[in-house]
C-alpha cells in the first residue's frame, strides 16, 4: 500500500462495502479504528485491518461515499472504487418528487410579472333586475303565546 495513502474503500463478495486503513506512524491503528467506527464501519472478525459497513442493505453505497467524503474533508488521503468515490462518479440523482412550493412560487412569479395596468378592464353590465315575490293569496296566521308568570320547568 502506498505510504501516503491512509484509507482504502471497496466492495467484497462476502462482506459488502469494506474499508482498510494503512496504519503507519502518521495514522496509528487505534486512530484508524476510531475514524472507521465513527463512519459506521465495524471490524471484520478473523480479518485484522479489514472493516465492513454496518447494515449495508440500508443505503450502503451512499453511506460509503459519505465516509470517503468525510475522511477526505478531515485531510486524509483515501482511495476508493469508482462507484464509491464521490470525486470520480456522479452522485445519484435526488428523488424527483413534485414540489408544490416551487410550483406555487412559479405561479406567483408569473402573476407578478403582469402589471395591473396591463390587465383588461372588466366590463360592467347593468345590474340584474331583482324580482319581488308575489304576495301570497292567503293571510299568514301567527300564533303568539301569552307570557307566563314564571319560568317553565
Amino acid at each position: 500500500m502506498d505510504p501516503s495513502l491512509h484509507f482504502v474503500f471497496g466492495t467484497h463478495p462476502d462482506h459488502g462495502f469494506v474499508a482498510a486503513a494503512n496504519t503507519t506512524t502518521a495514522l496509528p491503528a487505534h486512530l484508524a479504528d476510531w475514524f472507521l467506527t465513527r463512519v459506521q464501519f465495524e471490524p471484520v472478525p478473523g480479518d485484522p485491518g479489514l472493516y465492513r459497513l454496518t447494515v449495508p442493505e440500508k443505503d450502503g453505497r451512499r453511506r460509503t461515499r459519505q465516509a470517503v467524503h468525510d475522511l477526505r474533508r478531515h485531510g486524509y488521503t483515501v482511495r476508493a472504487d469508482i462507484a464509491l468515490d464521490p470525486a470520480q462518479s456522479a452522485a445519484p440523482p435526488p428523488p424527483a418528487l413534485p414540489n408544490a412550493l416551487s410550483e406555487r412560487r412559479s405561479r406567483i412569479a408569473q402573476a407578478a410579472g403582469r402589471s395591473s395596468h396591463q390587465r383588461p378592464v372588466p366590463t360592467t353590465s347593468a345590474p340584474s333586475v331583482r324580482t319581488v315575490p308575489p304576495k301570497p293569496g292567503y293571510s299568514p296566521t301567527l300564533h303568539l303565546r301569552a307570557p307566563s308568570a314564571g319560568r317553565s320547568r
